[in-house]
């Protein structure tokens, strides 16, 4: 696992675990909605027989860090961190990855979908108060539903061919297509009427 614990960070965090006066309490850390623009991480006192199944076990010097195992992914470089000021100081955790996963060529296909989403093509929808999510992956497909501005505008058609699915499936070879399932009747936030 590539997450870092600072010395700081682990000698604050040590004190605190010190006072709950709990033999072999730890900490765990996830993300909520990982994957998803409202991911948030957290980090939790974990006492004994409180690890969830699939946690991974992260021996630190101090204490030992239970890291949910769907959210290991969303953690990859993630810096835990401790700074003191005036106040007595701050726990920092940075993880750049919880909203967008790293990708490569051997990622499930649903991450490699939500990342080029994520930071291809909603940027460009977001312009015209738009964006497009993943519902599901069906056989290859990615099926997607429009929203914003872009659910019951007319030129969906045109996004959804010449630039979501010519977009996706330049960036991901074994993607089979797209389609929608967007109820485009609604037009009450369209861009295009």
């Amino acid at each position: 696992m590539k997450i870092t614990f600072t010395e700081a960070a682990q000698k604050y965090l040590a004190g605190l675990l010190k006072r709950q006066n709990v033999e072999g309490i730890g900490v765990r850390l996830f993300v909520t909605q990982p994957g998803t623009p409202y991911a948030e991480t957290c980090l939790a006192y974990c006492k004994p027989g409180e690890e969830k199944e699939g946690d991974l076990l992260l021996e630190l010097e101090y204490f030992n860090c239970h890291v949910e195992g769907v959210s290991e992914p969303f953690l990859e470089d993630a810096e835990v961190d401790f700074s003191e000021d005036k106040l007595g100081g701050q726990l920092t955790i940075k993880a750049p990855n919880a909203k967008l996963p790293k990708v490569n060529e051997d990622s499930p296909l649903d991450q490699k979908i939500n990342y080029f989403l994520q930071t291809e093509i909603n940027p460009g929808l977001a312009s015209h108060g738009g964006m497009v999510s993943l519902v599901e992956v069906d056989e290859g497909f990615a099926v997607l539903q429009f929203g914003g501005g872009c659910q019951g505008c007319s030129a969906v058609d045109l996004t959804l061919k010449d630039g979501v699915e010519k977009t996706l499936v330049e960036r991901i070879p074994e993607l089979k297509g797209v389609r929608d399932v967007t109820d485009h009747t609604v037009t009450d936030n369209a861009y295009f009427k």
